[in-house]
């Protein structure tokens, strides 16, 4: 580690902390800058190596391992809390990486189920128009974890609208056996509108190496119309995206 690190560097991480949801300061721990957050339970470290390496410690488990194509790996000595590190070699690419892990762990397995449980602990579910409200209140808190996750922009084509676009399930809410299914944020995709219908009815689908797939039944005059004459592909797909798209691909696409 460093023998100390500068007053500008300081301040430097801690804008960092701060732009990125970390809103309250941690005590510090040597050279690492410690904080948390009043929107996740995970907390950061953050430290500099001769002001060319920036390094950001985490300490939920899950999220450092969905963050492994990013940086590289740092993991002696730590901040007491933290399981793990990664290194980057510029200011902008710490604020992208945490950036990145805070909506992550707002959103990584569990993250969105106990925020439904909560949100419906006192919800009635004794008759239909009941479990609708509830479902919707899931489906929300779905799409807003989807929108944490891939960070408001569209995961195949990128449009950065959020508004416009929408909470795709991989494998929809009625067919999920569990709530643990139905509010698994690898069970989504954000997806521009067209796309998002496209997908809903089963006229593309995902690749295990996340190229979009086309139906041979959707004529060329529609794959036109809808963009999908390019190669397209997923551009953030992860390894548990996985376990949901041989579903899609088997129960709904139209290959």
């Amino acid at each position: 580690m460093s023998v100390g690190l500068s007053p500008v560097v300081a301040t430097l991480l801690e804008k960092a902390a701060f732009d990125t949801g970390f809103d309250r300061e941690l005590p510090r721990e040597g050279d690492w800058l410690r904080y948390a957050s009043s929107h996740t339970s995970m907390t950061l470290g953050l430290t500099a190596l001769g002001g060319e390496l920036f390094l950001a410690a985490f300490s939920h488990r899950n999220v450092l391992a969905a963050l492994s194509d990013v940086g590289t790996l740092f993991s002696n000595p730590l901040p007491s809390d933290a399981v793990g590190a990664r290194a980057v070699t510029s200011l902008d690419a710490l604020h992208q990486l945490v950036r990145r892990a805070f909506a992550l762990s707002r959103t990584l397995p569990d993250e969105l189920l106990n925020r439904f449980e909560a949100e419906t602990s006192t919800l009635p579910r004794a008759t239909e128009a009941e479990r609708l409200v509830v479902q919707r209140v899931g489906q929300e808190v779905f799409r807003a974890g989807l929108v944490d996750y891939w960070e408001g922009r569209c995961a195949i084509t990128g449009l950065a609208v959020p508004a416009l676009l929408r909470a795709s399930h991989i494998k929809p809410w009625a067919d999920c056996d569990t709530d643990s299914e139905r509010l698994d944020v690898f069970n989504g995709l954000l997806l521009a509108p067209h796309l998002d219908a496209a997908f809903d009815r089963g006229f593309i689908t995902v690749a295990e190496d996340g190229t979009v797939v086309v139906a041979q039944s959707l004529d060329a005059g529609a794959r036109r119309i809808l963009g999908l004459t390019a190669p397209l592909r997923v551009t953030s797909l992860v390894k548990q995206h996985l376990g949901y798209l041989p579903w899609h691909r088997e129960k709904l696409f139209k290959g």
